[in-house]
């Protein structure tokens, strides 16, 4: 066994891998570029090394740079995690050259799989069910159009390097053909230096499923059950479980058999995950093998009880399985949210900037991997996933309440997140029945999250609340020495409560630590309230129901978040309510003639010129951010009036891009 190890990566996965080391007794290193040099996997690991400046170009994608650091620190093995060099065959052969373990599959199995149309092609030749397409990258755009019409549209451009939704794109017709086309080799070029793109159908109404599959060096292959990915937005997955609501276990056997005949194939061993595309019938199609650890690996850790990271570091260092396929047995349900630094309001756009307070769920059957701590910053030069948040359970609506319960339970202030989003996805209708697809956000949200509404009796519990936290300040305040003379100390219980233009007559009398909260004369509801003033999260039992809701402080009220709901609550004592004056509204600002950037990044090119009149729908620019790049075109007519950036220039959220007449 190795004595120690390198982790080529960063943030939540490589304080994941430092974890399962410290399990084996095994010395870990980190690097790290210059952004990270306080990250928490650097404070994690025994030993740091720094690699180069913040662009992972600079640092965590430099070979040679991590190789002088496995050589510096005496690290015997790199594990890569995922992303960056995870999949890099060239990699994998620099570390064998200094006799240093990858620890990962053998290079001809990254080789393959890395390409997608080598891997299609192989799987075709193991009998693995493919979907239709092209074998081969094209070339130019009239091969492009030709194959396109033969396959039948609607049909999917991808990536030959690609991954994690880079350079993907969909054309629906001809006449968007190109611009996909264009799109997904300028995508790929920029994220793996490799621009080949090739055409295959698009399976419509598809289930994204996929099969985790594990191989030692001395020829046993198995699979792990399945993974149900379909909660996905631009082909990054969102929520991930396992296993699916949708497979039988007749299905799943067969494509948990195809994985493994695939992985032979190509003399896997280590983790991997083969990804397959399932239609409404159950008829499944190979999609590409990762051959590496992936995002989601913990649901499959949490209904197996395989550590799958201890397990590849075991294979790397020749030891044999100790186990066989008919010991794989699934207990429970695991469901996996992403929790990502993105505005869902704002059409889900990478967000940036400290976390101001970080407060993870706790709890029965919770599981959090994260790479952050409070005060550390999310940077725009990698991915904005912030956290994983996994709830397992007994069955998949347990694991649903559980993961729900956590995410209000979690507490995140400084850069914008999806928190919200994800809970109110897992209230949907839709998710509750299992009847998932991969266009399931974009069909049920659009470009855009609007927070739900919530019912009556949820607004009302929400109103309790706040009124009994705004009762707990207003008490805590007559308390403070210095108080005027002849001021009553008695505190407050009668209230109105606004949400919006409803108003709610509320009395709020404390009990032994408890409060009576009665709701325009209803029978009182006993809360015990477990917040004090400066908490930015607020927990509560209601006649002994367990209610945890986001709270952030307003002049006389709180902005609650609950099941992905966002309501501002105002609570005013009673005796005045009818005296209070709401400060006018300052209207928006007019923006109609100037073009913003909606989040942080680069520009990349520049479409348009000072006094072009340009049409509704006309490219003005791109703007790359976090490795993807976004098209920005005009709402409306006009005429460029100015340009106030350069192509290359970085930069800010609602940055004036360029004035139009």
């Amino acid at each position: 066994m190795f004595q120690k190890i390198l982790i080529a990566n960063r943030g939540e996965i490589a304080c994941r891998i430092i974890k399962s080391c410290k399990k084996l007794g095994i010395a870990t290193v980190a690097v790290c570029s210059e952004a990270d040099a306080r990250a928490l996997h650097v404070k994690m690991a025994d030993e740091d090394v720094l690699i180069g400046p913040a662009p992972a170009a600079q640092s965590y994608l430099r070979i040679e740079h991590i190789v002088e650091a496995c050589k510096a620190t005496g690290a015997q093995a790199v594990h890569p995690g995922y992303g960056f060099l995870s999949e890099n065959a060239a990699f994998a052969e620099a570390l064998a050259a200094e006799n240093i373990a990858f620890i990962g599959p053998p290079v001809r199995a990254i080789e393959a799989m890395g390409d997608k149309i080598e891997s299609k092609r192989l799987a075709r030749e193991a009998g693995v069910s493919t979907v239709p397409g092209t074998l081969d990258a094209i070339s130019d755009p009239a091969q492009a159009k030709r194959i396109a019409a033969e396959i039948g549209y609607p049909v999917m451009l991808k990536a030959s390097a690609g991954g994690g939704g880079k350079g993907m794109r969909i054309a629906f017709a001809e006449s968007e053909l190109l611009d996909a086309l264009e799109r997904a080799q300028s995508e790929a070029r920029s994220s793996f230096g490799d621009d080949r793109v090739f055409i295959e159908k698009f399976v419509e109404e598809p289930r994204h499923i996929e099969i985790q599959v594990l191989a030692d060096q001395q020829g046993t292959t198995l699979y792990l059950g399945e993974r149900e990915c379909s909660i996905q937005r631009r082909h990054q997955k969102v929520l991930e479980e396992a296993p699916s609501p949708f497979l039988d276990a007749t299905t799943r056997r067969a494509m948990g058999e195809q994985a493994v005949e695939l992985a032979r194939a190509v003399g896997y061993y280590s983790a991997g995950t083969v990804e397959f595309i399932v239609d409404k019938d159950k008829n499944f199609y190979f999609l590409e093998m990762n051959t590496r650890l992936q995002v989601e690996h913990p649901v499959t850790e949490l209904v197996t009880g395989i550590d799958l990271v201890e397990e590849m570091i075991k294979i790397a260092a020749g030891e044999p399985l100790g186990f066989d396929q008919a010991a794989i047995r699934l207990d429970g349900w695991a469901i996996e949210a992403r929790i990502y630094a993105e505005d869902p309001a704002r059409g889900f756009l990478p967000s940036t900037g400290r976390l101001s307070t970080y407060i993870e769920p706790e709890g029965h059957g919770i599981r959090v991997d994260s790479g952050v701590v409070e005060g550390g910053e999310v940077s725009l030069h990698y991915d904005p996933m912030i956290a994983k948040l996994c709830a397992h359970g007994r069955d998949r609506a347990t694991a649903t309440a559980r993961l729900g319960e956590a995410l209000d339970n979690f507490v995140i202030e400084g850069p914008a997140h999806n928190l919200s989003f994800l809970n109110a996805v897992l209230g949907h209708p839709r998710f509750i029945e299992g009847r998932l697809a991969t266009n399931f956000i974009a069909d049920e949200y659009g470009d855009k999250f609007t927070p739900p509404d919530l019912d009556p009796a949820a607004e009302r519990r929400l109103v309790a609340l706040a009124t009994a936290m705004r009762a707990r300040q207003l008490s805590r305040a007559q308390k403070i020495s210095g108080q005027l003379p002849g001021v009553a100390l008695t505190p407050p219980s009668a209230f109105v409560a606004y949400v919006g233009e409803t108003a709610y007559a509320v009395e709020a009398v404390e009990r032994d630590g408890a409060y009576a909260v009665s709701i325009d004369g209803d029978p009182a509801m006993e809360l015990v309230l477990r917040w004090r003033p400066g908490l930015e999260l607020a927990r509560a039992s209601i006649d002994g129901e367990m209610l945890a809701a986001g709270a952030k402080r307003l002049p006389e009220g709180f902005a609650l978040t609950h099941k992905g709901a966002q309501v501002r609550i105002m609570v005013r004592r009673r005796r005045a309510h009818e005296l209070a004056m709401l400060m006018p509204e300052k209207p928006p600002a007019d923006t109609s003639k100037l073009l913003l950037s909606p989040m942080p990044g680069m520009i990349v090119s520049i479409a348009v010129e000072v006094g072009e009149a340009i049409k509704e729908g006309q490219t003005l620019c791109i703007l790359e951010a976090m490795k993807m790049e976004n098209v920005l075109k005009a709402e409306r007519d006009a005429t460029v009036e100015s340009i106030d950036i350069a192509a290359k220039d970085t930069v800010s959220a609602d940055q004036v891009l360029m004035t139009f007449a």
